[in-house]
């Protein structure tokens, strides 16, 4: 996220096809994607440092389906040299988000996954 963040902000160029015009609009939304990217990978890095699993691992899936989308865009942009490295992303934190929580996301707690609580009578 950071890279990406850094890559907009040194050299939109990169972020489009070759040949393309890099022009004011395209920078204003290159600094979009600048500050999104750095918030997301600053508070990924937050919550890591912090051990806040639940946290990060909500942060991670954000993360994940932001890239699931970006990589819809790349192909309905035409764009399709970055498509493969932007899917591998989002699997990585798919896998990641899935590993932290001690469960697969899609798979919700239950009531009988949730621990019991004993009245005292």
């Amino acid at each position: 996220m950071a890279s990406g963040a850094l890559i907009a902000l040194v050299n939109p160029a990169m972020l489009v096809s070759a040949g393309a015009e890099i022009n004011v609009a395209a920078r204003v939304y290159a600094g979009y994607l600048v500050s999104r990217n750095l918030a997301l990978a600053a508070m990924l890095l937050v919550m890591l440092g912090l051990r806040a699993r639940g946290p990060l691992g909500s942060l991670m899936l954000l993360t994940a389906c932001i890239q699931l989308l970006d990589a819809g865009m790349d192909c309905f942009e035409g764009r399709w040299t970055v498509v493969p490295g932007v899917l591998v992303v989002a699997i990585v934190f798919f896998i990641g988000a899935a590993r932290i929580s001690g469960r697969p996301f899609w798979k919700l707690a239950t009531r009988r996954d949730e621990p019991r609580q004993f009245s005292q009578q």
